[in-house]
């Protein structure tokens, strides 16, 4: 009995053996990597070529390239002597580039394009004398406008309505001044027109531009139009009475932030295991989580402490300064001038901390305040004089979104 089962055991270790090593084998098998080939023709009928489809290695250039094809008697030399103010010498990794090559057993080079983005193809032609060209596919933009009601996160609902993720990047970016979006609930109504772009009318390209927008925020809608005040001026964007949704500073140093501790006359505190006076606002984020800084300054302080751990104060102007505890890394310097929204570290637990966060600090006038109670600035205010051209550009818009936002919650 004992042998026959060492036997069946040894059989079935045999298997197991055999077959685990077949998975590992399979496992490892490395694809070769095939080329990117274009989604369009580019004004060729490619079934009158010898199409070569390729892409760009790392050591790849534009002699290179050349060298690999029948040139008919010409040199690389020659070629890009010619060619060289209307086709790019060098060339990037990972980029597709097309040979048109003769049908006949000699396989000339006829084409060579290069397509370095979507939009763009440079195009040598050898066909005759040599030229080479740089050429645009043209550009559609279409206006799409919805409505919807939140069901989770704001990029969760629009890839859930066939939105490119990019609008959802805009969108944070022009209410962060005004909405905190982890305040948003489920359900909550909110409404967009954006444009697209679209490459020979047919090839989608993503969202281009943000034309106006709303969304419900503890009971209101806040409104967003983009207005220059002057002809050739920045683009803000502003609600329905003209008023900067742009503030002179951010709400939050963190794109998402979750609050774990708030400014507090009396907080326990979690290493020091006391009472005392919490002057700041934690915003708990993984560690290396870029921190901003939320409005323009210059670097006042920037080191070390036992508390504050790594640290940066930025001073505003004469009434207002921030700082921010605890990173892991520094990335400006003492002196430094800093724009609002400028990452100025990386999240960390340096000092007195039990955990990765930031903890910023609001000074107005010398003392620290809570920066979530206090009415901030806004930062260039609509002109009196701007107002009826702005007005004239929402009416529009708003009519457009309003109607949409309508007929899609209508009944519910």
């Amino acid at each position: 009995m004992k042998r026959s089962s060492l036997k069946i055991l040894g059989v079935f270790g045999l298997f197991w053996l055999l077959f685990s090593c077949s998975q590992k084998a399979e496992e490892y098998v490395i694809e070769p990597m095939e080329p990117r080939k274009p989604m369009v023709d580019f004004g060729f009928n490619f079934d009158d070529f010898n199409v070569h489809f390729d892409t760009i290695r790392s050591q790849d250039t534009f002699e290179r390239i050349l060298k690999k094809q029948n040139l008919n008697g010409r040199k690389p030399a020659e070629i890009i002597a010619k060619v060289k103010d209307s086709f790019p010498t060098s060339v990037r990794f990972m980029k597709p580039y097309i040979c048109l090559r003769s049908k006949d057993k000699y396989h000339k080079l006829q084409y060579l394009i290069y397509q370095p983005n979507k939009i763009d193809y440079y195009l040598v032609d050898l066909t005759d004398s040599i030229v080479g060209y740089k050429k645009s596919r043209p550009l559609t933009f279409k206006v799409r406008t919805i409505a919807g009601k939140l069901d989770g996160s704001l990029s969760t609902t629009l890839r859930g309505m066939k939105v490119d993720p990019s609008l959802s990047n805009k969108l944070l970016k022009v209410y962060a001044w005004s909405i905190d979006f982890f305040k948003l609930k489920k359900g909550d109504r909110f409404a967009v027109s954006f444009t697209e772009r679209y490459i020979n009318d047919t090839i989608y390209d993503g969202v281009d531009s943000l034309r106006c927008a709303f969304f419900e925020y503890k009971g209101d809608k806040i409104y967003a139009f983009p207005f220059q005040q002057e002809r050739k001026g920045r683009t803000d964007y502003y609600d329905e009475n003209g008023k900067a949704l742009k503030n002179f500073f951010l709400k939050a140093p963190l794109k998402y932030i979750h609050i774990t501790s708030r400014f507090s006359k009396s907080r326990f505190h979690p290493v020091q295991l006391r009472w005392k006076a919490h002057n700041g606002t934690d915003y708990a984020a993984p560690t290396g989580t870029p921190i901003m800084t939320t409005a323009s300054g210059v670097v006042e302080q920037a080191g070390y402490t036992a508390g504050n751990g790594n640290f940066v104060k930025v001073k505003h102007d004469r009434t207002f300064a921030t700082q921010y505890l605890h990173m892991s890394r520094i990335l400006v310097r003492r002196g430094q001038r800093v724009k609002q929204g400028d990452v100025i570290g990386k999240v960390g637990s340096t000092g007195l901390a039990t955990g990765p966060h930031v903890c910023y600090r609001f000074w107005k006038n010398g003392v620290q305040v809570d920066p979530l109670r206090i009415q901030l600035p806004n930062a260039q205010p609509m002109e009196g004089r701007n107002l009826p051209r702005f007005k004239e550009q929402m009416r529009p818009l708003k009519r457009e979104l309003d109607s949409v936002a309508q007929v899609v919650f209508k009944g519910r």
